[in-house]
C-alpha cells in the first residue's frame, strides 16, 4: 500500500489511521475527502486542531479538560464537594452532565486498569483522588467507570482503597449495558443508572 500513494498522501492516511475508531479504509476515505476539498477547508481543520492543543489543558483539581487552571464545574460553588463522581475520561463527564441528575464534583482517572495494555493504578490518577478525598472532606465516591471488565476491576480496586477511609463507595446501577461505554448511553439510561447506584462490597 505504501507504494501506491505518494509520500505526503500516505503519511496523511497513516496519521488519520492512528485515531481511535478509524481503520485503514476510513483513514483513506477521510484523506481523499480532505484532498478533494478546498485548501481553506483543510487549513481551517488544521488550525482548529492547533488551537485546541495550544489552549486546552487539564483542570488542576479534577483533570477535566478546560481553558483555565480550574474547570467550570470545579469552580461552581453550587456543586456539592462531599460527593465525588469518578470517571475514566473527560468525555464521560459530558454524558453524565446531560442527565442533570448529578450535582457533585468529578474526578477523571485518565483510563481504567488494564494489565494487558500495561495500565495499572500507577498510570491512573488514583493518588490525586485519595488526596482529594482527604482534603475536600468527601463522604461519597460514585464509581462511574465503564461497565466492562476493565471498568469493573477499576471500581473494585478503588473500593478496596477508599472504604477503609470511612467513605461510602457506590457503583452506578446496571441500567448501562455490560461492555458499553458511557459516552454512547442516552440521558434516561444514565439518569436511572445514577439513581440506582449501589454500595460496592470490596470484601
Amino acid at each position: 500500500m505504501s507504494n501506491v500513494y505518494s509520500a505526503p498522501v500516505q503519511v496523511l492516511i497513516d496519521e488519520l489511521g492512528r485515531l481511535p475508531g478509524i481503520g485503514p479504509k476510513s483513514a483513506q476515505r477521510i484523506a481523499f475527502h480532505l484532498l478533494k476539498g478546498s485548501e481553506a477547508d483543510a487549513l481551517r481543520l488544521a488550525d482548529a486542531i492547533k488551537e485546541a492543543k495550544a489552549r486546552i489543558q487539564f483542570c488542576r483539581r479534577c483533570f477535566n479538560i478546560t481553558e483555565h487552571p480550574e474547570c467550570e464545574l470545579c469552580a461552581d460553588p453550587r456543586r456539592d464537594p462531599a460527593c465525588l463522581c469518578v470517571v475514566e475520561e473527560p468525555r464521560d463527564i459530558v454524558a453524565l452532565e446531560k442527565t442533570r441528575e448529578f450535582r457533585g464534583r468529578y474526578h477523571v482517572l485518565g483510563g481504567a486498569i488494564n494489565p494487558i495494555e500495561g495500565i495499572g493504578p500507577d498510570q491512573l490518577r488514583v493518588k490525586e483522588l485519595l488526596a482529594r478525598i482527604d482534603n475536600e472532606n468527601v463522604t461519597e465516591v460514585i464509581c462511574c467507570t465503564n461497565p466492562n471488565i476493565e471498568g469493573e476491576a477499576t471500581a473494585m480496586y478503588l473500593a478496596r482503597l477508599i472504604e477503609p477511609l470511612g467513605v461510602a463507595v457506590t457503583r452506578i446501577a446496571s441500567g448501562l449495558p455490560v461492555g458499553g461505554d458511557l459516552e454512547y448511553a442516552d440521558e434516561l439510561t444514565l439518569s436511572r443508572a445514577l439513581e440506582g447506584r449501589r454500595r460496592i462490597n470490596a470484601g
